[in-house]
């Protein structure tokens, strides 16, 4: 975990203002959100794995020095995910994490085949996921949803075995809403997935891929044109393209943006040469995302924070901030309303102190 990458320049009073204030996060990994107290936990069930059963050494082990390296420490943590109640254990106390952050909704992005590779009953497994968040909804007040992610890196099988349980309704989960694509960008072309996404978006579900986080902008425009993208994950290298900013523009397709992710990753060097600028002076929706936080020693908190830095937001910046994740989820409209309305309440409230 980078701990330093934790925003130092968010002052106090816009700390305090963000801590309060009402979220939707609609980049965020499962298996990536797992807190170095679960992490450590899940390792001492299964004392066959490298990962670090010490939560403090694991800080020394988030530390990557590239893409390739932080996916193979992913894969290492994924490889703790073994029964249906790791599944649970895991999915309830992410949503745990994120009720403290005053988050009301979240898609919650989900890789099934590398459960249920792993020998997990896919009934198990979808059982697993949905009583975690029926019990967080009632528990905490925070609504999930599902992504459903192909890991690139384990190619067409991994989209055949995800787009199946994705649209098979014998299995297919109450709080599914997306289908998406993640892993390495690097040798993993966006088109060979097209007739994954078309089966997906036939069955209803939404299109939101990665693209553009460490390959160039040609990789968001295959996922605009080929997978159907409604909103790209990362986008990262957009900012290299005016013709695709102003296509993202024009077309209202929002980049869900990670800052810190972005640096821990090594795929942009330093914050302050973050594009998120770029984006917003273009036009383009972006949303806040914390990805795979408690990995990059960061929260959602922190991503507002480094937000309000980058693009000099003050708290009615911030609350606009909050209510474009809400109005491009995939939330139904009552339930937008609802959270925009609470982030409307709570900043008039602050304001008015």
């Amino acid at each position: 975990m980078t701990e330093h990458l934790v925003d130092p320049h968010a002052s106090r009073d816009l700390k305090a203002f963000i801590a309060g204030l009402p979220k939707a996060e609609l980049h965020v990994h499962h298996v990536g959100s797992a807190s170095p107290r679960i992490v450590s936990e899940l390792a001492a069930r299964h004392p066959d794995s490298r990962v670090p059963t010490d939560p403090a050494a694991l800080v020394d082990y988030f530390t990557f020095t590239d893409f390739a390296h932080f996916i193979e420490v992913y894969l290492s943590v994924v490889d703790l995910i073994r029964t249906p109640e790791d599944v649970r254990l895991l999915t309830y106390e992410v949503a745990r994490d994120l009720a403290r952050q005053q988050v009301r909704y979240a898609e919650l992005t989900i890789t099934p085949f590398s459960s249920t590779r792993r020998g997990i009953d896919e009934r198990a497994f979808m059982d697993a996921i949905e009583d975690a968040r029926k019990s967080a909804e009632a528990e905490f007040g925070t609504v999930l949803r599902w992504c459903f992610d192909i890991p690139g890196e384990a190619g067409l099988e991994s989209a055949e075995e995800t787009v199946r349980l994705a649209t098979d309704d014998r299995l297919r989960p109450e709080g599914l809403v997306s289908f998406g694509l993640g892993g390495p960008e690097v040798g993993v072309p966006r088109p060979q997935f097209k007739p994954y996404f078309d089966r997906a978006i036939a069955a209803g579900l939404h299109s939101v891929p990665h693209a553009g986080e460490t390959t160039g902008p040609q990789t968001v425009w295959d996922a605009l044109t080929h997978l159907r993208a409604e909103r790209i994950g990362h986008g990262t290298s957009s900012a290299r393209d005016p013709k695709l900013l102003a296509h993202l523009a024009e077309h209202r397709i929002p980049l869900e943006v990670c800052p810190t992710s972005n640096i821990a990753t090594r795929a942009v060097t330093t914050l302050d040469e973050h594009p998120i600028k770029e984006f917003v002076q273009a036009g383009v929706i972006v949303t806040i995302n914390s990805d795979d936080p408690p990995m990059f020693g960061t929260d959602l908190d922190n991503e507002y924070a480094v937000a309000a830095r980058l693009l000099g937001l003050d708290e009615r910046g911030l609350a606009d901030l909050a209510k474009n994740a809400v109005d491009v989820s995939f939330l139904d409209p009552a339930g937008k309303a609802g959270i925009k309305g609470e982030i409307d309440t709570y900043t008039a409230a602050w304001l008015d102190r």
